[in-house]
């Protein structure tokens, strides 16, 4: 004779009916960001309107702060070099900086990025 067992699963939705998951975040969306262009926006996760900090006559290890007293809390390198940003406008390594290759996109800044320094 056979016997056979029968197992039952039950799985428990929320009453919208859509399962969640706590550690997905949303994707922030992909930013527009010509090729050999650093782009830079105000707020993270690439909100607001996006800037551009004009970089091609700029020599290399010069230092170029975003104009206006701009910040920048998420950024694109879309430049064929790495470039090095600071949170002081004036390049100085006594506050945070980062250096980023080419080709980065950053959606949230790890501090506010006021300056920028290219490297060939």
């Amino acid at each position: 004779m056979c016997a056979t067992v029968g197992i039952g699963v039950v799985l428990a939705l929320p009453a919208s009916g859509e399962l969640a998951f706590a550690d997905s975040a949303p994707t922030p969306p992909r930013p527009a960001c010509a090729p050999e262009q650093f782009c830079y926006w105000a707020d993270a996760d690439y909100h607001g309107k996006p800037q551009l900090l004009d970089l091609s006559s700029a020599s290399s290890s010069t230092c170029v702060p975003l104009p206006d007293g701009a910040e920048a809390r998420s950024f694109v390198n879309n430049r064929a070099q790495e470039i090095t940003l600071y949170e002081g406008d004036h390049c100085s390594t006594e506050g945070d900086f980062r250096t980023y290759p080419e080709a980065t996109e950053v959606p949230s800044a790890p501090f506010v990025v006021r300056a920028v320094e290219i490297w060939n």
